[in-house]
């Protein structure tokens, strides 16, 4: 559509909750990041002809943060939202050209538009934590202020906050008090709403590297496809601080970057990306599933795929959950890395994961003690990590080695190491402990309509016990597809699912190779 706009029209705003890709074929536009509390308005960006508006929320769908104004008389084309998907979807090279615009962009805002949303809480906080985890999963505009610094202070003393709000956000016009994630993730227009995928073939649930590799091909191969996860894309892998061993990464890449790549892969190919959002069961019905939301929102699809993966174990020790998030923590990533810069910390843990945060973390000037319950470091550990953290000078080794208490006052100060073979214990100075004991199956929240091990994991293909199969396979007239769950068009990839191997690319694997079962139980309810 074409349109004509004079000197100061808008184009679009902060808050809309949809806008169309612009394309100016004459005149000037500006970009503005208006006015806030603490900083005055910005002209973020200036376009001539030729050039088009939007970065990566034209295909979030999240609400409009930056506005855009004519700086003269213009004339511009509009594309719909919609036609802009289809777009997308059938013109590969120009798709190509965008994404790398939008990319760029979006980067770039990360810190010129950070203003737009302000983040304030504590460092010691679990729900500040959670806030800021989940806007660096999005790689949301963003700034964070620690409630001690003197800019925390006066935004607070300006927006009549208190210390009982926070954590708090503020977003132009608006103010999220004890925020969640949630709430900023409906605020933002990114949570899951009733009506916004009206058709759905395929609901990927998990949004680790299984359930971004599952949505990823569902959607390339032409199946609407609608992904949900509680926290944020990535899942564990988003918390590696570097993974090696990854085809076609010779010098690694970090689980934050295989996250975005993927996540833009995901919208490129017209998926949704929904966080959080917590499923709660599911359900079945005449010719289609129900997946449920904690909110009591329902979604039809015709198949679904659980890619929950694994959550996080902890030590039995007194006073864990004090200080979890307040010195505790279950990532090593730049985040965590800031707070412990140049200071002692401890990982406990004796597989990859451990190594190789110990390694990041001392890469970061930071003193480490590696806290092995093994006799032998390379029982459990890839022989590359073994050798590399042999010789750090700053990486201590602690084999046949338990944490045995913490010590602190708000935040962790130390910990107590007790050594079994020399039945030696010792307190060292810590500021951060990182836990990467392992992890057991998310797959309670399917409440047994799945069929799964002992420990939980879900049997899927030829390793459902056949007494665990019900009628509804004889009406069939067909045994499980590989992947498929005891519940017919029900599948699971990844750690969550029985006999899988706990690596990235077998997860990125189940999750590509599980579509093809896929279509063929979409194509039979077609």
């Amino acid at each position: 559509m074409v349109e004509d706009v004079t000197v100061g029209q808008v184009i679009h705003r902060i808050g809309d909750e949809t806008y169309d890709l612009v394309v100016i074929a004459d005149g000037e536009v500006e970009v503005v990041r208006e006015a806030t509390a603490d900083a005055p308005e910005e002209v973020i960006a200036t376009f001539g002809p030729g050039a088009f508006l939007g970065e990566l929320g034209l295909l979030t769908g999240q609400t409009v943060y930056l506005s855009a104004r004519a700086v003269r008389n213009s004339r511009i084309y509009r594309l719909s939202t919609e036609n802009f998907r289809r777009l997308m979807a059938t013109e590969a090279d120009i798709a190509d050209i965008i994404l790398a615009a939008f990319r760029a962009r979006r980067h770039i805002l990360k810190y010129a538009a950070a203003q737009t949303i302000e983040i304030i809480g504590s460092s010691f906080s679990a729900e500040s934590m959670s806030l800021r985890t989940y806007a660096a999963r999005l790689e949301l505009p963003h700034s964070w202020l620690d409630i001690d610094t003197p800019e925390a202070k006066f935004l607070m003393d300006v927006s009549a906050l208190s210390v009982d709000d926070l954590p708090a956000v503020l977003l132009p016009g608006e103010k999220l008090l004890k925020a969640t994630p949630a709430q900023l993730a409906r605020s933002l227009g990114l949570s899951y709403r009733k009506g916004r995928s009206a058709d759905v073939d395929l609901v990927v649930v998990g949004g680790g590297p299984a359930g971004l590799a599952a949505t990823v091909n569902g959607s390339s191969e032409g199946l609407a496809t609608v992904m949900l996860d509680a926290v944020g894309p990535g899942g564990q892998a988003a918390a590696s601080s570097r993974i090696e061993n990854y085809l076609g990464f010779p010098h690694g890449l970090s689980g934050a970057e295989l996250t975005r790549l993927a996540s833009v892969q995901v919208l490129k190919f017209g998926a949704n990306i929904y966080s959080p959002s917590t499923v709660v069961a599911l359900g079945t019905g005449a010719d289609r599933l129900a997946v449920l939301l904690s909110d009591g929102t329902e979604i039809p699809t015709r198949a679904a795929i659980v890619a929950t993966g694994a959550r996080y174990r902890s030590l039995p020790i007194d006073r864990w959950k004090e200080f979890e998030h307040a010195g505790i923590y279950y990532a090593a990533t730049e985040m965590e890395a800031r707070s412990c810069a140049r200071k002692e910390v401890a990982v406990v843990g004796g597989a990859n994961s451990a190594g190789q945060a110990a390694v990041f973390l001392a890469g970061r000037g930071c003193m480490v003690h590696l806290v092995v319950r093994a006799e032998d470091l390379s029982a459990r550990m890839s022989s590359y990590l073994v050798n590399r953290i042999s010789v750090h000078p700053r990486i201590s080794v602690h084999t046949s080695t338990e944490v045995t208490e913490l010590r602190g006052g708000t935040s962790l100060e130390a910990v107590r190491l007790a050594n079994s073979s020399h039945h030696e214990e010792a307190v060292v100075p810590c500021c951060g402990l990182f836990c990467f004991i392992g992890a057991y199956p998310a797959s309670g929240w399917l409440n047994g309509c799945c069929s799964t091990d002992g420990k939980g994991f879900i049997y899927t293909g030829i390793h459902i016990p056949d007494e665990d199969l019900g009628p509804q396979w004889k009406i069939l007239g067909r045994d499980p597809l590989p992947f498929e769950t005891s519940m017919p068009g029900v599948f699971a990839v990844g750690d969550v699912r029985y006999g899988s191997t706990k690596r990235v690319a077998a997860a990125v694997g189940e999750g590509a190779s599980a579509i093809s079962s896929v279509h063929q139980v979409v194509g039979a309810r077609l």
